[in-house]
């Protein structure tokens, strides 16, 4: 019985998603709550003293300082006692990178979605990259760009010989669109460079595939319908990607049915590249001959009722609630 097993939700953390992290929280909690197991709320960026009520875990703090000891102290303590598996709704740095995994794995409390080194490879968008072309999987054009770097005439030369105009600059190791800039004049790059450094000591500087944006949900093995995004932006940005109204979904995508077809096999083989488990979702530019590039792999997407894998899986036939209880029981399984 469901009420027998004991699930301790992970949610805040000290990424710059900290936020989002509440909202697929809430979502799960919502969900842990309807299918009727006990569970527990951590915020281990808050160490060994968490709040005391529900309530307190999603008021709006931000922690500009992380403080890599207090998930150390956390995930060792007595907080973790007697939990079945661990629900991980934490987003970006020490989230979704290998860091988490690794402390849960070294006290061997089970948790949900992709192991230490798929989450960690998918955290860096370079090395996913590298999978893809290892792996056959179409990806657009890229040169990384350090933060120590100058951006003089000599590097913009090569980047527009490299990925050309348009490009995107984004942080290596970010997710939720932060940091990420569209360049469309060869002026706007160093700026878009700058604030890509805000968040990583590394840029990635990359091909634009003017197009459709679209996005694959996976679930134990399965592709759900491909969804595509339509923002109200030049872009799927921050604004867009968490406010509401500010994009359109379509799902299934209204393409042909071979492309879709297509592109249920590309997510497949680049979830598979990284020996991802459980769930995720790939997201792709399909451009106007409906070639799919992929962009990279989330491995653990947000998770709130109206967030894009639950969109994509209800399309399937699947609820929030279903898909949540499928999650959990693949790594009370595992």
């Amino acid at each position: 019985m469901n009420s027998d097993i004991t699930i301790a939700i992970l949610l805040g953390g000290a990424s710059s998603e900290r936020e989002v992290s509440k909202l697929s929280a809430a979502g799960v909690l919502g969900a842990v709550k309807e299918l009727g197991y006990k569970y527990k709320l951590i915020d281990p960026s808050y160490g060994t003293i968490q709040p005391e009520s529900d309530d307190e875990f999603f008021i709006s703090q931000n922690f500009t300082e992380p403080n890599s000891r207090n998930y150390l102290n956390a995930v060792s303590s007595h907080l973790f006692d007697g939990i079945d598996v661990v629900f991980n709704a934490l987003h970006g740095t020490w989230g979704e990178d290998g860091t988490i995994q690794s402390l849960l794995e070294f006290r061997g409390i089970k948790y949900t979605g992709s192991g230490v080194l798929p989450c960690s490879i998918s955290m860096n968008k370079i090395f996913t990259k590298v999978m893809f072309q290892h792996y056959d999987v179409i990806t657009p054009l890229w040169k990384l760009v350090r933060k120590t770097e100058k951006v003089d005439a000599n590097l913009l030369d090569e980047l527009e010989d490299i990925v050309g105009l348009p490009c995107a600059v984004k942080p290596n190791n970010q997710g939720s669109a932060i940091g990420l800039s569209i360049c469309k004049k060869r002026s706007e790059i160093e700026s878009a460079v700058c604030e890509a450094a805000k968040y990583s000591d590394e840029i990635l500087v990359e091909e634009y595939i003017a197009g459709y944006e679209l996005t694959v949900g996976i679930l134990n093995g399965h592709a759900f319908p491909p969804l595509e995004i339509k923002p109200k932006h030049d872009f799927y940005d921050y604004t867009c990607k968490y406010t509401h109204g500010m994009s359109d979904y379509e799902v299934p995508a209204r393409f042909p049915a071979e492309v879709l077809d297509e592109l249920k096999k590309k997510a497949i083989l680049a979830y598979q590249s990284i020996n991802c488990s459980s769930y995720g979702r790939i997201d792709f530019r399909l451009n106007n001959e409906f070639v799919p590039y992929c962009l990279e792999v989330n491995t653990l997407p947000g998770l709130t009722s109206t967030s894009l894998l639950p969109k994509t899986a209800k399309a399937d036939g699947l609820s929030f609630v279903d898909l949540i209880e499928h999650i959990i029981k693949n790594s009370l399984n595992s």
